[in-house]
């Protein structure tokens, strides 16, 4: 398994990360991804460590904390082998302390999720989603806290606008404190909007992706097609309405496009899907995750093997979209093209 640095840190994790919201799973939403026990989460943990997947990503928010405490379960007896992810900020209850990025409910959810865990300090926290009624300043400061009291080794962010990273990494630098070395981001053939501000923030900035449903919330698992609604067992029918949106018709070409290129490299559907996802600049690990060993599997596959440049054009054609104003002018007139090419 190939590592990168995880933006411009001198945090090495491999190309590949396991997101462990199927552990534990309870609920509408995580309870249908899936509902990993200790004993299948601890063989999952297993076939990772056995390909070189070393970084295993979480939060609080996941299934009220019971995806930590089975991950802690997991690796208990092998923290040393591994790289912890979790995540913070989004509600964990109804008290005006139970969400949010303030100084004193960060504070808690670390305190909270290392006890879950059963580890003495996260190797990567990040911010779930940008808390408005926090000042910058003080959710920066805190961080600086957690990381010099050694209860954190690095902070990233994720679902953030980029003009809140800007901001965050202005702050750090003004005080000598350390930046953001990460964004938790959906970024899939069916969803590329991450291209238009956040990655070249991520690229100016050292910020590099950690990839979140890489196969578009399941949309791009081969199981779906234009012949082929989605099967009466697929987890979409609970969870769509979660999901981040796309239009019909451009999900088919990008199944289409899919379909051909695995046919071409004698591959699957999700392994081409997230093989191409690691070719993209600013990606430092795409997340894959797994209801079983099968799925984990076939997702491993998607590393050792490359896309052929005339597969890539295909699959960028296929998914490509015209980004937002101000972006469009500049993929649409040349003389705005000449003055800012685009970063891919």
């Amino acid at each position: 398994m190939d590592c990168r640095q995880l933006g411009s840190s001198g945090l090495r994790v491999p190309v590949l990360s396991f997101g462990t919201a199927t552990f534990g799973g309870t609920g509408p939403l995580f309870g249908a991804w899936g509902r990993s026990d200790e004993t299948e989460a601890r063989r999952l943990v297993d076939v990772c460590l056995e390909a070189g997947v070393t970084l295993f990503d979480t939060a609080d928010v996941y299934s009220n904390g019971a995806s930590e405490s089975v991950l802690g379960a997991a690796i208990r007896g092998r923290r040393d082998r591994v790289l912890i992810s979790t995540k913070t900020g989004l509600p964990m209850g109804d008290g005006p302390q139970d969400w949010g990025a303030s100084r004193s409910r960060l504070i808690r959810a670390v305190e909270d999720s290392l006890r879950r865990l059963g580890t003495d300090h996260v190797d990567l926290l990040q911010l779930h989603a940008f808390d408005a009624s926090t000042p910058t300043e003080e959710v920066m400061g805190t961080l600086d806290m957690l990381i010099a009291a050694g209860k954190v080794r690095y902070a990233g962010v994720s679902n953030y606008p980029g003009w809140q990273v800007m901001k965050a990494q202005g702050i750090a630098d003004r005080h000598g404190s350390p930046r953001l070395v990460a964004h938790q981001v959906y970024y899939s053939l069916i969803g590329r909007a991450y291209e238009a501000d956040l990655m070249p923030v991520g690229a100016d900035q050292g910020v590099g992706a950690l990839v979140w449903s890489p196969l578009g919330w399941g949309r791009l698992t081969g199981k779906i097609g234009r012949d082929r609604p989605i099967p009466a067992g697929s987890r979409l029918h609970d969870t769509e309405q979660f999901a981040p949106p796309v239009e019909a018709e451009h999900l088919y070409r990008v199944i289409d496009a899919l379909e051909a290129v695995a046919a071409e490299t004698d591959k699957t559907v999700p392994q081409v899907a997230i093989n191409w996802l690691l070719r993209r600049p600013t990606v430092s690990s795409v997340i894959i995750g797994a209801r079983n060993e099968a799925q984990l599997r076939d997702n491993l596959g998607a590393v050792g093997w490359e896309l052929m440049a005339a597969q890539v054009a295909m699959l960028d054609t296929a998914s490509d979209v015209l980004p937002p104003y101000p972006h469009t002018p500049y993929r649409q007139q040349e003389g705005f093209a000449r003055l800012n090419p685009a970063l891919v």
